[in-house]
């Protein structure tokens, strides 16, 4: 059975990957409907959405880019993402919660003071030691780190929300988990295939986020081993 913390660090990782941010830019995208009949010949025309998710899935996890928002998984945060797929991701949490996680190889590294910030959220209040503070708390997630901006394949085309983000033209593409979860993602209708932004719901809160500096240098540097601190080690330094 996998301990409360554990459950939860991992639970507060993917949700900063996976849930939505908000796009700090101030530009929404601008839709124009369109009718379901016309996503039928539009598949036929351009593919179905599953080749598009998979298209723009492996330009993504094998281009740099980086990414701005707020994320539904830290109320009034602002959340900066940087992927180099040589290097890794680093997100950069800020606002009235601050912090940075990284992931490599499956590794994901979250410092000790998000995590606590991110367990009281949840109802687990925990005290790190004041040694600890600027330590980086490591656990192996078992997915590759494009799990945090991925598609998910069961996406499928919503004309209805087709728009333009910042002036490129882009096929929205809808994933439902349930009625009060889903995700909007906003594809480039012209190769090369990039994710230009992403909205979500998740029980009433909404967000978005938007990607840029496709191809740009980035660089990721992961903390020094002498400042990560596996889950187990961590949960025996602090009583849990």
């Amino acid at each position: 059975m996998s301990h409360p913390l554990r459950t939860a660090a991992l639970a507060a990782l993917l949700l900063a990957g996976a849930v939505a941010c908000s796009d700090n830019s101030g530009e929404d995208a601008a839709t124009s409907p369109s009718s379901p009949a016309s996503s039928v010949a539009d598949e036929a025309v351009d593919g179905s959405a599953a080749e598009r998710i998979e298209a723009v899935n492996e330009t993504m996890r094998t281009t740099t880019f980086s990414a701005i928002g707020t994320s539904t998984a830290y109320d009034g945060a602002l959340q900066n993402m940087t992927w180099n797929p040589q290097q890794g991701l680093h997100i950069r949490i800020s606002g009235t919660i601050g912090g940075n996680m990284y992931c490599q190889d499956g590794v994901t590294y979250i410092s000790s003071n998000l995590l606590a910030a991110n367990l009281k959220q949840q109802g687990q209040e925990i005290t790190v030691p004041t040694e600890l503070d600027d330590v980086y708390v490591t656990t192996k997630s078992g997915e590759g780190c494009d799990s945090f901006f991925a598609l998910s394949p069961t996406g499928r085309y919503d004309p209805s929300g087709d728009a333009t983000v910042n002036g490129s033209p882009a096929r929205a593409v809808k994933v439902s988990a349930s009625a009060s979860a889903t995700d909007t993602y906003y594809v480039s209708a012209k190769d090369p295939a990039y994710l230009l932004k992403l909205k979500s719901t998740r029980d009433g809160r909404t967000s978005s986020t938007t990607y840029v500096d496709f191809g740009k240098e980035m660089t990721v540097t992961l903390p020094s081993a002498d400042k990560t601190m596996t889950m187990e080690a961590f949960r025996a330094r602090i009583g849990s």
